[in-house]
């Protein structure tokens, strides 16, 4: 076999190999810390470190793009090859995705300013007056909106929630206990400035693969989250970044 004709075997089973394990994946996630953030034009976080980790183990160098969530969860359910994190897995969007996870575990509650008195068995006893303040196409506005609360207000961000609830802007704001802490500290507040009115959901934050993403991509990328559970180098790097919390386990393989 010719030069030519072996260098032209060789670029045609490289295609066919890039074609059956699909295109080149966008990596995306949001400014959501301790979970994902930026600082110094770096990106870093609990998330970030575990994905980061899985990429190393599965041969994988892409780049961690951080985007405002609403547009980033859009190209993951328009586009294929997108993979989202940390998106909580919920039933309405179970379908949606190829999961991988999961990676981060929380509570989902509703929060009021400290002194408003306000306490709730259920998300029923929400009155028609009682604004509640979420970040637009958030797994927490989702939820909201399918279980029927009706005066729902949705801000860009997470920070705007904070600032509105705190300024007497709305009445309450939902949030994840891992996030809360540093949220708040953020925008320059403390937890003792908010009180925890009712807990709705328990939640998981997973990979979310684009139903385009092969399926092969998929699972590697959820064995290799499942040995970092083993070797407890997931346990090692969830307790830098939050000591007092128990990492999710892991999954059986598909």
């Amino acid at each position: 076999m010719s030069l030519i004709a072996r260098i032209g075997l060789a670029l045609a089973l490289l295609l066919a190999g890039w074609s059956a394990r699909g295109g080149e994946l966008q990596l995306l996630t949001e400014e959501y810390p301790p979970l994902s953030f930026t600082r110094d034009g770096k990106v870093s976080g609990l998330s970030v470190e575990i994905v980061e980790e899985i990429q190393r183990r599965v041969g994988s160098r892409v780049a961690i793009q951080v985007l405002p969530w609403a547009r980033a969860y859009r190209m993951a359910l328009e586009q294929p090859d997108v993979a989202l994190f940390g998106t909580t897995r919920t039933a309405e969007r179970d379908k949606l995705f190829q999961w991988v996870g999961p990676i981060v575990a929380g509570r989902t509650s509703l929060y009021a300013k400290r002194g408003a008195g306000l306490r709730l068995n259920s998300l029923s006893e929400l009155g028609a007056g009682d604004a509640v303040i979420v970040p637009r196409e958030d797994y927490k506005h989702q939820l909201l909106k399918a279980a029927g609360v009706a005066n729902l207000q949705t801000v860009n961000t997470h920070e705007q929630m904070v600032r509105m609830v705190l300024y007497g802007r709305g009445t309450f704001m939902a949030a994840n206990s891992l996030t809360l802490p540093t949220l708040l500290a953020n925008v320059g507040a403390s937890p003792q400035d908010l009180e925890l009115v009712y807990t709705f959901h328990q939640a998981e934050a997973y990979v979310a693969f684009s139903q385009g993403t092969s399926a092969d991509v998929v699972r590697e990328w959820q064995a290799a989250l499942n040995a970092m559970k083993r070797d407890k180098s997931f346990a090692r790097i969830y307790a830098k970044w939050l000591p007092d919390e128990t990492p999710p386990e892991a999954v059986p393989a598909q």
